[in-house]
């Protein structure tokens, strides 16, 4: 009996995970893969187009569910919650991501084999949702203005690249074992909110007409 269309789907998905991260890109084969969840090479390109394409859709569902986590993050505060408040919020969710979905992690951010089809540009502005909820942190309860979305947007990349060097070591287990994850992560955090506080420090004396 043939599975179902989309069950079919989400089982080449599941097992190209598996596959590219034990085996790498050069390795991921649409063969095995078939092999591996009980259909035909020819009927995975029902659903994809190459080996590249099932990459994207991995990369697509893992920003995908990024975004809901840190929208629930965002959606789930008080409306008088400070900046940074909201901050140390939205970055402990970042990090729980992370740890409850390292292949994700990985397959969206650490893997750039250099053969591979460059991830399509409309798909790269829907996964900056993501960056542009660490902005809107950072400006909360500011006016708005192009010049202070654009300071927010470079200051949230740094922040960010704060957090993902952090947890891209840890999940490549590239931590001195000495050193305690937990705390690492607070300090990781807490680096975020101080970013937060210097960067509306320094807005709101740009802004002041005296």
């Amino acid at each position: 009996m043939s599975r179902p269309a989309g069950e079919l789907r989400r089982a080449i998905l599941d097992e190209a995970r598996k596959s590219l991260l034990e085996r790498g890109y050069t390795a991921l084969s649409m063969r095995k893969i078939a092999s591996a969840v009980g259909c035909t090479a020819t009927s995975i390109y029902l659903y994809f187009d190459n080996k590249d394409a099932l990459i994207h859709a991995l990369i697509d569902e893992g920003f995908e569910q990024l975004n809901q986590v840190l929208t629930q993050a965002t959606e789930g505060l008080e409306a008088n919650q400070s900046a940074e408040a909201r901050m140390r919020h939205l970055a402990y969710c970042y990090f729980r991501f992370g740890e409850e979905n390292p292949e994700y992690y990985e397959i969206m951010f650490m893997l750039h084999p250099t053969m591979m089809e460059r991830y399509p540009a409309e798909n790269y502005r829907r996964a900056r949702r993501n960056l542009e909820l660490f902005a809107e942190a950072l400006t909360l309860g500011m006016p708005e203005g192009t010049a202070r979305q654009i300071a927010a947007k470079s200051a949230a990349t740094l922040l960010w690249t704060s957090l993902h060097g952090c947890m891209s070591l840890l999940i490549a287990q590239r931590i001195d074992v000495r050193l305690d994850r937990r705390s690492l992560v607070d300090e990781a955090v807490e680096h975020a909110v101080s970013l937060v506080t210097r960067f509306r420090q320094a807005e709101t004396i740009g802004s002041d007409p005296s």
